[in-house]
């Protein structure tokens, strides 16, 4: 009988523990941009978003959203945020070069990492790292070019900044036109700006009397490009190609709009993604390290309700 209440008081002693153990408070900062543009503004407001679904999900989970307009002030955030006390870091940096050494000494007190889309200058920094596919979103746009031009056409394409995104986007639409009849008529930068990619269009119809189609990196883009079009009266552009998941971009493929037929996704809502697996890793014991690359989803009219946020600002 001793030995039979010394086992069960060992027992209750271990499930007590257990549920202390389960029931402990984590502390996770999100450091993250202001909303300085429109996929940024999405960035802000699924962090937002995810982080009361976190907290009625994991009611010992502390979450603290820290927004920077520059990278010296993330850099200064995350000095702010170690202070406090935090036992796992979210972050999107502003700039990987400037914020590779203050993740670093954040990472230096023990804190689990994990950085969402722009990669750190050193990776071994991070314990998890979420991000689209940049390489993959130009693909899927030439791929769909090739395939929907598949007697030829003339296109024109609007880059996005001069940096190596572009470029693994950029990479990713040759190779999906290759060996179609897809002509690419002229590659400027509109530096994923609406204004600035207005300008480009503007240049290009007036360069050129007979353009098929656009594609252009981002679907803030993509609005200016539009805009363009609808002000020179042009006809013979048939269609256009962004990419990002911008909800007004979505909701034309949704509605069947002639001149957005289409969308690739490059979802801010990776913010929430790299949130939610953090937190499994914090209190489920899910094993999270490494990286998670998010598909870039071609959005048709068949899908686009699955990634359409009306109450989203972007």
């Amino acid at each position: 009988m001793k030995r039979t209440i010394a086992s069960l008081a060992a027992l209750a002693a271990l499930s007590i523990a257990t549920t202390a153990l389960a029931q402990e408070k984590k502390v996770m900062a999100v450091s993250i941009p202001a909303a300085d543009h429109g996929w940024t503004g999405g960035v802000v407001y699924h962090a937002e978003r995810e982080a009361e679904l976190l907290k009625t999900r994991y009611p010992n989970l502390e979450i603290i959203l820290k927004t920077s307009p520059d990278g010296a002030s993330q850099a200064n955030a995350l000095e702010d945020l170690t202070a406090q006390g935090i036992d796992a870091l979210v972050t999107l940096p502003h700039n990987s070069d400037e914020l590779t050494d203050p993740i670093r000494q954040v990472k230096e007190k023990g804190v689990f990492v994990t950085v969402v889309d722009r990669a750190l200058s050193d990776t071994t920094i991070q314990d998890l790292y979420v991000a689209g596919n940049n390489h993959a979103l130009g693909k899927v746009a030439g791929e769909y070019m090739k395939e929907k031009m598949a007697s030829g056409g003339e296109v024109v394409v609007i880059r996005g900044l001069p940096i190596v995104i572009d470029e693994e986007r950029q990479k990713g639409f040759d190779e999906g036109i290759a060996g179609s009849s897809v002509k690419v008529l002229d590659r400027q930068f509109g530096n994923w700006s609406r204004d600035d990619a207005f300008k480009v269009m503007q240049d290009y119809l007036a360069k050129y009397p007979k353009i098929d189609a656009v594609w252009a990196q981002d679907d803030d883009m993509v609005v200016g490009v539009l805009e363009a079009i609808s002000q020179a009266n042009r006809t013979d552009i048939q269609f256009v190609v962004g990419g990002a998941g911008m909800k007004d971009m979505i909701k034309k493929v949704q509605d069947g709009d002639k001149m957005v037929p289409v969308d690739v996704l490059y979802p801010p809502a990776m913010i929430a993604t790299a949130m939610d697996l953090t937190a499994a890793g914090l209190f489920d014991q899910n094993p999270v390290r490494g990286s998670y690359i998010l598909d870039a989803t071609l959005v048709t009219q068949e899908n686009a309700k699955e990634f359409y946020y009306p109450d989203s600002p972007f």
